[in-house]
């Protein structure tokens, strides 16, 4: 009888057991507590598997609608979507948080991350080397940095002392030059194809809402000679003594012909706008 006794005792444990490696290997992210599911989707995360994090973060918002967890995976579910090469998703994302969770305590973070989206697609290899000359060569990569331009200044605005307000308003500098260098290209190329007014449209842009920025003497060189070009001396050389006084080492107080025209063999480089 004892014998047989023993013999159940180990038959239940090993049944007991038994289910529950049953139970632990069926797991899954349908299955998973909250707490749990979170864990599974930010350990994929830090090991940068972004497509299982994605995957994770996404049944884990849909299982559990509501609740802290639910917030925070939300921002972590677009910060895997922006890392795995999926901008459009992570800016509906995180876009979709900040109207949703507009004072939560990492909304300083969403705007920087929605910042972040759009900075690092402003254009692929052959705009960031070669510059290109007409407005509508490159007019979506200029409305990005518009937009990133925009969210980092919200993040500065709204949050002035938020971790990444200084980082933000770095990448702002950065960005506010991109955008005057694409205008100065745009009025240079106005200015080889002859089109004066157009030109000097362009640089006085340049001068009225980008002035700190280091393409504003390029934008005077080229106002001066727009205007040269029109038969308006006086403003040519008032324009001229302004540039003078300010950069008095641009190249064009030496060679009114600057800028040059590209060589030919910049021509026949596709894309660079020099055609």
């Amino acid at each position: 009888m004892r014998a047989t006794k023993i013999t159940i005792l180990l038959f239940l444990a090993l049944s007991m057991s038994a289910c529950s490696m049953f139970r632990s290997k069926k797991e899954t992210i349908d299955t998973m507590p909250v707490d749990r599911l979170y864990a599974n989707a930010h350990d994929s995360l830090e090991h940068a598997d972004y497509a299982a994090a994605e995957k994770a973060y996404q049944r884990l918002i849909a299982r559990f609608p509501s609740g802290d967890i639910n917030e925070q995976a939300q921002i972590e579910l677009a910060y895997a979507q922006y890392k795995d090469n999926k901008p459009d998703d992570a800016y509906s994302t995180i876009n979709r948080f900040i109207k949703t969770f507009p004072t939560h305590k990492h909304a300083d973070y969403a705007y920087y991350l929605r910042g972040l989206i759009n900075f690092d697609r402003t254009g692929g290899f052959i705009e960031r080397y070669f510059n290109r000359g007409s407005d509508a060569s490159t007019r979506r990569d200029q409305g990005f940095n518009l937009t990133s331009f925009d969210d980092f200044s919200q993040l500065t605005r709204r949050y002035p002392n938020s971790a990444y307000a200084t980082d933000a308003r770095q990448r702002m500098i950065f960005l506010r030059n991109q955008l005057a260098r694409f205008e100065v290209n745009v009025a240079e190329y106005y200015l080889r194809t002859k089109a004066y007014i157009a030109s000097a449209d362009r640089a006085q842009y340049v001068i009225e809402h980008y002035q700190q920025s280091p393409e504003t003497a390029d934008a005077l060189a080229v106002l001066t000679r727009s205007y040269l070009a029109l038969g308006r001396k006086p403003l040519a050389d008032q324009t001229r003594s302004v540039l003078a006084l300010n950069y008095p080492d641009h190249p064009y107080l030496t060679d009114p012909n600057w800028p040059h025209h590209p060589s030919t063999l910049r021509k026949a480089i596709p894309f660079s706008g020099h055609h």
